[in-house]
């Protein structure tokens, strides 16, 4: 019998969230993956679980606590797999730049710049960043490579 579902269910490639945070509503099918030390890692589905992803602009914000946080706040490289386990539903929330002032400067937070600590990213615009990450796509590469002094 035909299926549908089988024939429009699609994956998405290897890529790092562009905005701030992304929080992702899943249900039980799996096939999302992080990349970990070269490696791809399963993400085990839980039903009604939230999935918080930090994105690029947030990992640039904030690239200055790498001392602190042990580069805890990172944005992750991740994909998405289809599979035959039936349909996959995943509700995401982005938290972006979109409605953002276009001329007001963005960067590392001024407080946790120092000369021990120099800025890892120069200062953009909102509207910048987001022709750059529009232009590029799910590339598999970072979007922050363009903004990035260090």
């Amino acid at each position: 019998m035909f299926n549908l579902v089988r024939l429009v269910t699609l994956g998405v490639t290897k890529h790092t969230d562009d905005g701030f945070l992304t929080v992702l509503l899943q249900n039980q099918i799996g096939g999302q993956q992080i990349l970990h030390h070269d490696h791809w890692i399963d993400v085990p589905p839980l039903s009604g679980a939230l999935i918080v992803n930090i994105g690029d602009l947030l990992q640039a914000s904030i690239a200055n606590l790498y001392l602190i946080t042990n580069d805890r706040f990172k944005s992750v490289e991740h994909r998405v797999l289809s599979n035959h386990n039936g349909p996959r539903v995943s509700v995401a929330c982005f938290f972006s730049t979109s409605l953002m002032p276009f001329t007001k400067l963005y960067g590392p937070i001024r407080e946790l710049v120092s000369e021990d600590n120099p800025p890892k990213y120069r200062e953009t615009t909102a509207q910048d960043y987001v022709s750059h990450s529009f232009s590029k796509g799910l590339d598999g590469e970072s979007r922050l490579l363009k903004f990035r002094l260090i």
